[in-house]
C-alpha cells in the first residue's frame, strides 16, 4: 500500500476554520492512513515551496560554511535548550546499532535572548528559521485538532499538551538536515545517511528535495515515497501511539547511501511537534495499555539513545 495524498485545502493556513462535513472528510482520510501506514502526503496546507526553498536555501549556505564557523553553534552549547544548534557528521545514530549517520543538521529549537545565531555570510538565518517554525507549528495544531476529530476526542486532548510549542519548556524543533555527497567505498559497514529510527514525538512534519526516504510497512518491507512538489508529509511519532494506546502507528524509517556513482547531496527539514515538558501522557481510550509518561522525560531518554549518555 502507498502513502496516501490527502488534499488539507479546507482547513489549510489561509483558512480560519472548517466547516463540519469537510472536517468529518479529513478525519476519516487522516485516521485511515495513521491507523494502517503512519505517513500521509498533505497537499493544499498553506505552507508554499517557496516558503520551504527559501529556508533551505539558508540553510545549505550554513552547512556550506567550514566547520570551524559551525562549532560555535553546536548542538548542547547552549545552556537553555541542549537540543539546539548544529550536528555535526556522524554525531548522531538514530540506530545505535549503526556507524553515525552522514548528516549534518541544525535543530531551531530555542528563541531565548540569550541564544546567538550564525550571521555573516548567512544573513537572516535566524529571522527566516523563526518564521518558517511558526508556519509549522501552525500547521501542525490544526493537524492535531483532525486526529483529535477522528478518534471522537475533544480537541483539547492533544491541543492542551501543545501549548508551549515555541519555548524553552516544550521539545519542538525545526531540523534543516543536509546530506553531503557520499563515496560509498568509504563508507564504514552498515553506515547510512540516516539509520532506521521512529520519531519520538506526537507527529512529525517532512519537506524533502528529493527521494531518498525510505518508509518500513508492517509486512517489514520498505517503500520509498515519492518527493510531491508542494506536498508535506506528516508521520505519527512513538508518543502519539502511545496516546492513542496503538491506534495511530509510528514506523520505522531510514535514508539510504546514494547509489554508487551518485554523487548528488540531498536536503530536507522535518518540523518534529513535542508534547509539552510537563505534559503527562496516558492512554486517551482509559487503558492503561502504557504507564503514564512526562514528554521531557521521554524525549531526553530518547537522545540518551540516539547520542550516547556521554
Amino acid at each position: 500500500m502507498s502513502i496516501p495524498v490527502v488534499d488539507f485545502g479546507a482547513y489549510s493556513l489561509s483558512e480560519k476554520d472548517v466547516p463540519d462535513e469537510q472536517m468529518q472528510n479529513l478525519s476519516e482520510q487522516l485516521k485511515t492512513a495513521f491507523t494502517e501506514i503512519g505517513f500521509v502526503f498533505l497537499k493544499n496546507t498553506g505552507i508554499t515551496e517557496e516558503e520551504v526553498n527559501r529556508v533551505m536555501d539558508i540553510s545549505k549556505k550554513f552547512f556550506l560554511q567550514p566547520d570551524e564557523l559551525k562549532q560555535p553553534f553546536s548542538r548542547k552549547s547552549f545552556s537553555n535548550n541542549p537540543n539546539h544548534g548544529w550536528v555535526s557528521l556522524e554525531t548522531e545514530r538514530l540506530n545505535p546499532s549503526r556507524p553515525g549517520d552522514l548528516k549534518e543538521a541544525f535543530n531551531t529549537s530555542s528563541f531565548h535572548p540569550d541564544i546567538k545565531w550564525p550571521s555573516g555570510a548567512v544573513t537572516g538565518f535566524q529571522e527566516i528559521q523563526a518564521s518558517f517554525y511558526q508556519r509549522c507549528k501552525e500547521l501542525s495544531l490544526r493537524v492535531l485538532r483532525v486526529m483529535a476529530h477522528s478518534l471522537g476526542l475533544d480537541p483539547e486532548v492533544f491541543l492542551s499538551a501543545h501549548r508551549s510549542i515555541g519555548t524553552d519548556e516544550n521539545g519542538s524543533t525545526l531540523r534543516s538536515l543536509y546530506y553531503p555527497s557520499v563515496n560509498c567505498e568509504k563508507a564504514k559497514q552498515g553506515q547510512l545517511r540516516c539509520g532506521e529510527h521512529s520519531d519520538y514525538g506526537s507527529i512529525t512534519l517532512l519537506f524533502q528535495s528529493s527521494e531518498g526516504l525510505q518508509v518500513r510497512r508492517r509486512s517489514g518491507e520498505f517503500i520509498c515515497p515519492p518527493a510531491i512538489p508542494g506536498a508535506v508529509l506528516i508521520n505519527i511519532a512513538d508518543l502519539m501511539q502511545r496516546w492513542t494506546s496503538d491506534q495511530f502507528v509510528s514506523v520505522r524509517h531510514r535514508v539510504l547511501l546514494p547509489p554508487a556513482g551518485d554523487s548528488s547531496t540531498r536536503q530536507s527539514l522535518a518540523f518534529f511537534v513535542q508534547p509539552d515538558d510537563e505534559a503527562l501522557i496516558t492512554c486517551c481510550d482509559g487503558s492503561n495499555k502504557y504507564p503514564p509518561v512526562t514528554a521531557g522525560t521521554y524525549l531526553n531518554e530518547r537522545f540518551n539513545y540516539s547520542y550516547g549518555r556521554n
